[in-house]
């Protein structure tokens, strides 16, 4: 009787028109000569938990944590991942595994829902303009964590007169999550007196101005990095600095994926474990603060509030933070997965991925909200005024609190590295999702220029990401 290989199987299913007639074990010992395999289970596992684990884990996590009630939002967050996270992440890796395509040719077998595969990638697209321009981001706050003080930590020539770091006056509003405060100040006879302190006036509440007050790190943040202009209609020029970040980080993920996964799957042993060393480091700094466990009980503490189990909207949370982070349904799995030797075992692959990366989340809130903890105690605030999420979080709150610390330049260093990494990580997969789907609809002839393909495709990205560091509001 004879005998059908694996390849035969493969080009009456996807019709390929080239028939594998070699050995599959040569050149570097791979069993798919033509895309070649992982060097090994181990690349594929730390690429996969570096695509997962992404700045969703460190700075949308913790928020929504504290938002929807601590500690017990911990149920829903896991429900969701046994229920939906784990099987779609199973068969999502399996879609990739069998058919050893990318996310639009493993649609080939049923060719009214590639439509389905060409979406995942043109999410893929978008999200990798805006991840790159945060990359830069990160790169930009790392090179300025390298002076002694911090230029976020007190209002210099940048600032306007709403900068201050000791406000005389706080105002906060219960409603507001805002970090903004007021400075407090007192019309006399039509005379506006600010600052003042004689302690025995007394001012009609009527004659009560409040201005509002801005942190260094957050005028640095809009006044220098962004260079904000006053709206949409005035887009400005590009703003150089973070353009030349953002190439710097365009040319990085180039020279990662030169050689596909056999160079990427090399660089993540740096760049998917040195984060976890780098929050670690950051965790045990922020423990030995006073007032370190007041944020931590803010966090998933005593202060937990299991009422909230009965909202909708926080296991409506718990399901979309668990795609988000999980990166489901954007070929970024599937993708990974087709370089996967055929019978590898996916089951143990997609337990261990998906719980490390929700088990990541909670981890680096314990390093976030113990920083935010100290940072409620030394201004005196409320934790729940300080909790931000996204860029607010990782580059105002953040950043304010490490410039408080002694030796701030180091912590900052730390943080933005490991923010740095984190964002390169999944960078690395969407790229190679855009690379892999052009390489597998032309392969005759873009597969053997898969270097230039690569070097194309960055330089797409980047020029995409320009627009997206103008100093338009």
């Amino acid at each position: 009787m004879r005998k059908y290989s694996w390849n035969s199987f493969k080009d009456l299913v996807f019709r390929n028109p080239a028939v594998a007639t070699q050995d599959p074990h040569v050149d570097d010992g791979d069993e798919n000569t033509e895309r070649g395999n992982w060097a090994s289970k181990r690349e594929y596992i730390l690429s996969t938990i570096g695509y997962a684990v992404g700045l969703g884990n460190i700075w949308r996590f913790p928020y929504l944590a504290y938002k929807n009630g601590g500690g017990a939002f911990l149920i829903p967050y896991f429900v969701m991942l046994v229920v939906t996270g784990i099987p779609l992440f199973f068969l999502e890796s399996a879609f990739g595994q069998f058919c050893s395509q990318g996310p639009i040719n493993i649609w080939r077998a049923v060719p009214l829902l590639q439509g389905v595969g060409i979406a995942m990638v043109l999410v893929t697209l978008i999200v990798s303009i805006y991840y790159n321009v945060i990359i830069a981001y990160s790169l930009y706050y790392m090179f300025a964590s390298f002076q002694s003080p911090l230029p976020w930590s007190s209002c210099l020539s940048w600032a306007d007169s709403n900068c201050s770091s000791t406000p005389r006056g706080t105002v906060f509003n219960s409603s507001s999550d805002d970090l903004l405060l007021s400075l407090v100040s007192c019309n006399v006879s039509g005379v506006l007196v600010a600052n003042w302190t004689q302690e025995n006036i007394t001012c009609p509440e009527t004659d009560v101005i409040t201005d509002p007050v801005q942190s260094p790190s957050e005028q640095y943040w809009d006044r220098v990095v962004l260079q904000r202009s006053s709206g949409l209609d005035e887009t400005g020029p590009v703003v150089w600095h973070l353009a030349l970040c953002l190439l710097l980080s365009s040319i990085l993920v180039a020279a990662a994926l030169i050689r596909g996964i056999k160079s990427s799957g090399k660089v993540v042993y740096l760049t998917a474990t040195v984060p976890y060393v780098l929050i670690l480091i950051l965790l045990i700094r922020g423990t030995t603060l006073e007032g370190a466990m007041n944020g931590i009980e803010f966090y998933i503490g005593s202060q937990s509030n299991f009422t909230k189990l009965t909202d909708q909207q926080v296991w409506k949370d718990a399901a979309t933070q668990t795609f988000f982070s999980l990166s489901l349904c954007t070929g970024g799995i599937t993708t990974l997965a087709s370089y996967n030797n055929f019978h590898n075992n996916m089951v143990p692959d997609s337990i261990v991925v998906p719980f490390i990366n929700h088990g990541s989340s909670i981890f680096a809130g314990f390093a976030i909200f113990s920083i935010l903890g100290h940072m409620s105690l030394i201004n005196d605030k409320p934790v729940e005024h300080l909790v931000k999420e996204g860029f607010g979080l990782a580059f105002i709150a953040y950043p304010d609190a490490l410039a408080k610390l002694p030796v701030a330049p180091l912590w900052s260093v730390l943080f933005f590295s490991m923010i740095f990494m984190v964002g390169l990580d999944s960078q690395f997969t969407m790229i190679e999702v855009l690379i892999t789907n052009l390489c597998d609809a032309f392969p005759e002839s873009l597969r053997s220029k898969r270097a230039y393909v690569n070097i194309g495709t960055c330089v797409v990205v980047f020029l995409l990401g320009l627009p997206c560091v103008t100093r338009v509001k």
